[in-house]
């Protein structure tokens, strides 16, 4: 039975919505915000038995299904490819290939490609558009078409921002309007981003999360995405953050405290006496951490706060309006959660945040300044060694300053330089980057004040420290400059680089040459950024530990040269004159940055840049491109070649029993998706790199991986690829590396992988905790499955990764046991019975088998949450499941 239907007059005039109080049977206010927007979809979508059965909890997994998806490039790209080449499947059988369109729409922000190659320069940010648009010309041709070829697809050109500030800023509505009339249908505004860090929308009480381009491309054909039972964490906020920290401050703090608290999977809700407070920006800058402390999402209901935004980014009274009695209206609109029934409470006192950074190689490691120094530990030189060379911590070197330098240098060579070279510690890269922080007025402030501050005194960044300023939106750049704050930022070399991730995703560009040639000889070297990860080789393959920080830290560390330094205690500089110069002397005061934050955030600035959002220019209408039905695929591109997914080879085998399995990969604990398919450039001495070479490409074209994602060979050939990688297998080497058995020589993940396709040998990959943690990339599944991987067997997987690996046919397999507890040394057989009857949370009987010893046998969980997802698998995962669903109920070509 269809759900009623009730009218509400606004401003903009009369609207229907589904009325969700009726369906409840208790007082919304005791039900939490995030269950209330899921039960009215499943009222207006599915009908009052399916709220029913969602209210009682009898209705197994919930299916989501958004108003709108948002997207960037790098994930973007490749999903559309797959949506063309379905397209390309349905004229092949004599079927219309417009059958294949999104039925949501879909917005797809272009921030994924632009690199801080060019830096610390003012023409920094136009060498590096153009370098980007020279780079990616045959993708972008790709956008085009597609943006013609899709009715349901907006297009948001490079240079206009990072995809969930962008997204913030302009693109959501808090309540959705669907169709026309005279009274249209109002709901929540929901959305799905093929992008891990989309919560950052929630935000502004928008139920959003990220998930892999795969379940993204099922989504838009019509599939809801099942939700096993989504449980809502209250977390409560209390106290107020001591002067002289920062919103990132807080945000590492509550990362470091949630992922205590095995709240992964879950959805969190936030509220307490601290949430007052907290403006849109805090809000935004703490949800958008949400897969870093591993919740699906983490919402803000609307309130006072978020209806002063709207009105301050969307001047638009109607909508404001809208949004105030729809929420009111329905309950969603909520100043105190106390009363609400969630399944489990968490209380973070945010007093306890003080500054601090995360790191070196995880978000929820986080550090006290004072203790960043002791982080660099033992683990020195670059696997080569130089530590000889390098000072304790805030000890003096008797060497002195480098070469020319001013007494302003010396307390950073002191730290940083040892007999004329850098040493462990020495500070490459500092990058002022990422939606997280640049999208909070207050952290960009600080940073800009500290800046001038810096400036006044005479300070300056050491030469080997390469700066860069990528701001998520073009605001950013216009309300720093009309402070005044942009020109001292410039004198310390955070000259914009780009509007895009840039940093935050790996896309750094080359390091200075003293840099560079100190990690070539063995130096262990550092960066640190505003961004939101810094897992192992992400960053920059020659930078090996990383460290986020709230943006003025960034200024600090730059003109530090090193973080070796305690920033609490030792000088970060001296003046002209030799007086040292503390950190304290340059932090601003809170009542400084408060009021140029005020003066400086106006509805106009918001409204300039949503202007010309779509447009991008002379260089953006300049890419040619052949508009039609069907993608023209250029036989000789190396940027985009035709996904082989639909193909006869890739039919799904079904679930059967798997026999003869050998391990490719064996890795440890907190394995992320970057460690399976890093982002950054391209080395040549990489299977990857050697394959561009043999295609005539030459190694400065080669660009970054993330680019190069619409050749399915390259992905194949990059993955497993990050520098750092560490294959228990070849422990003795880091990197693409395997061994096929404990005696051979290592080969690459890539010829041990068609060694084993070859002989007709499956694979798989065993793992520990929290595999496949980090980025949402569709890559980190799409690669294993090309190289032949059938099952992962691991002590637990991040959400997204797990629903990637399932959307791709592959297995996830929960182990009872570590590898080393359940005796598995990685170089045994293994056979994975029991699947023809396979059940969702199902057991696996997994036999164990290896020369000259019994067979063993253990079982394992299948991480398989539905009915729903055990047909992805039997098809061969999601796309071929969607293509078949397709080729049904298409008409014949015309």
């Amino acid at each position: 039975m269809s759900a009623p239907r009730a009218v509400l007059s606004t401003l903009g005039g009369d609207v229907s919505y589904v009325p969700i109080h009726d369906a409840l049977g208790t007082d919304p206010a005791r039900v939490p915000v995030t269950t209330l927007i899921l039960l009215e979809m499943q009222l207006r979508r599915r009908g009052v038995e399916a709220a029913r059965r969602f209210v009682e909890g009898s209705g197994g997994t919930v299916p989501f299904s958004p108003t709108r998806i948002v997207c960037q490039d790098h994930s973007g790209i490749p999903a559309f490819m797959d949506l063309a080449a379905m397209r390309w499947s349905l004229r092949r059988a004599g079927l219309d290939p417009r059958a294949v369109e999104p039925v949501v729409p879909v917005d797809l922000v272009v921030d994924h490609s632009v690199e801080a190659f060019d830096a610390g320069t003012r023409g920094a940010l136009e060498h590096n558009l153009a370098r980007e648009y020279q780079q990616n010309r045959e993708r972008y041709a790709f956008l085009h078409w597609a943006d013609a070829a899709f009715d349901n697809l907006r297009v948001i050109p490079p240079g206009k921002g990072i995809i969930h500030q962008v997204h913030l800023e302009h693109l959501a509505r808090v309540v959705s309007v669907q169709g026309g009339g005279a009274t249209p249908l109002v709901c929540p505004d929901t959305v799905l981003g093929t992008d891990s860090h989309t919560p950052m929308i929630n935000s502004i009480g928008v139920l959003g999360f990220g998930v892999g381009g795969i379940d993204a491309e099922a989504v838009m054909l019509g599939h809801p995405l099942p939700l096993a039972d989504p449980q809502v964490v209250g977390v409560r906020l209390t106290g107020a953050p001591p002067p002289g920290s920062t919103v990132t401050d807080v945000v590492l703090l509550i990362t470091e405290w949630l992922r205590q608290h095995d709240i992964v999977g879950r959805f969190l809700e936030f509220h307490g006496p601290a949430l007052a407070a907290l403006n849109v920006y805090d809000r935004a800058t703490i949800a958008n951490m949400a897969p870093e402390y591993g919740a699906t999402c983490a919402l803000f209901p609307v309130d006072r706060r978020v209806l002063d935004y709207l009105m301050l980014v969307r001047g638009d009274r109607d909508l404001c309006d809208l949004v105030e009695r729809y929420t009111k209206e329905q309950g969603l609109f909520r100043e105190d959660g106390s009363g609400t029934d969630y399944t489990r409470r968490i209380d973070i006192d945010l007093s306890e945040a003080e500054p601090c950074v995360a790191g070196p190689r995880r978000p929820q490691d986080r550090l006290p300044l004072r203790q960043v120094p002791a982080s660099l530990g033992t683990d020195t030189g670059g696997g080569t060694g130089t530590a000889a060379g390098a000072q304790p911590a805030g000890g003096a070197s008797a060497h002195g300053a480098l070469p020319g330098s001013t007494p302003a240098d010396a307390a950073v060579a002191d730290a940083a330089v040892a007999d004329g070279a850098l040493v462990d510690g020495a500070l490459a890269i500092a990058a002022i980057t990422s939606c997280t922080n640049t999208a909070n007025p207050a952290g960009m402030v600080t940073a800009g004040l500290v800046a001038r501050n810096a400036v006044r005194l005479g300070l300056r960044v050491p030469d080997w420290v390469k700066t860069s300023l990528a701001p998520g939106s073009q605001v950013v750049t216009r309300y720093l400059d009309e402070a005044g704050l942009l020109p001292d930022l410039e004198k310390l070399g955070f000259h914009v680089v780009g509007y895009g991730c840039t940093t935050c995703i790996g896309n750094s560009g080359p390091l200075t040459e003293q840099a560079a040639g100190a990690a070539d000889s063995g130096v262990g070297l550092a960066a640190v950024l505003s961004g939101n990860r810094n897992f192992e080789g992400r960053i920059h393959g020659q930078v090996k530990w990383a460290y986020l920080a709230s943006p003025g830290l960034v200024v600090a560390w730059a003109l530090a040269g090193s973080v070796r330094l305690d920033l609490t205690s030792e000088p970060l500089g001296a003046t002209p004159e030799g007086r040292p110069v503390m950190l304290a002397d340059i932090w601003p005061e809170s009542d400084e940055v408060e009021e140029l934050v005020r003066s400086s955030q106006r509805p106009e600035l918001y409204r300039a840049a949503a202007e010309d959002l779509f447009e991008g220019g002379t260089r953006w209408e300049s890419v040619g491109y052949a508009p039609g039905d069907l993608f023209a695929w250029d036989p000789e591109s190396t940027y985009l070649v035709e996904p082989p997914f639909f193909g006869d080879e890739y039919a799904g085998s079904g679930l059967r029993d798997i026999t003869g399995a050998r391990v490719l990969v064996h890795a440890g604990d907190f394995f992320t998706t970057d460690h399976i398919s890093p982002a950054g450039e391209i080395p040549l001495a990489s299977p990857a790199g050697r394959h561009l070479a043999e295609l005539g490409v030459s190694e400065d074209e080669f660009g970054t991986f993330g680019c190069r994602r619409g050749n399915h060979e390259v992905l194949a050939k990059g993955t497993f690829g990050n520098v750092r990688l560490r294959n228990r297998l070849v422990p003795e080497r880091t990197g693409g590396w395997t061994r096929t058995r404990p005696s051979a020589a290592p080969v690459t993940v890539q010829e041990a992988a068609a060694g084993y396709a070859k002989r007709g040998v499956p694979a798989i990959v065993l793992a520990g905790t929290n595999y496949g943690m980090g980025s949402s990339r569709d890559w980190a599944a799409k690669g294993p499955y090309l190289l032949g991987v059938r099952a992962i067997l691991a002590r637990d997987f991040e959400r997204i990764h797990r629903s990637n690996l399932v959307g791709m046919g592959i297995l996830p397999l929960r182990l009872p046991a570590s590898a080393d507890e359940l005796g598995l040394s990685g170089f045994e057989e293994y056979d994975l019975v029991g699947l023809e009857v396979l059940e969702p949370g199902g057991p696996v009987t997994v036999r164990v088998r290896e020369a000259g010893a019994p067979v063993r046998h253990f079982i394992a969980t299948a991480c398989v949450q539905s009915a729903q997802e055990l047909e992805y698998l039997r098809h061969g995962g999601v796309l071929r499941l969607a293509l078949h669903t397709l080729m049904s109920g298409a008409s014949p070509a015309g």
